[in-house]
């Protein structure tokens, strides 16, 4: 998947639970990318979260390290 698309992805999620409690947003985040997100997808994910100035909303950030690992 293009980098950007991705980007657009996970940012339309944080977007989605951005009214709810900060914790719960967060949570929300993690927990969809963790179900939805097929391994590859988190794979990018998680590869594009370690670079800088990568464009992702900041609850995108904060949810990484609660999203389900890829094995």
């Amino acid at each position: 998947m293009s980098p950007e698309k991705l980007t657009y992805m996970a940012n339309q999620i944080a977007g989605f639970f951005r009214n709810r409690p900060h914790d719960e947003a967060v949570a929300g985040v993690a927990d969809h990318i963790s179900k939805f997100w097929e391994p590859r997808m988190r794979s990018q994910l998680f590869s594009m979260l370690s670079q800088a100035d990568n464009g992702f909303d900041p609850l995108v950030h904060e949810a990484g390290p609660n999203i389900r690992p890829v094995k």
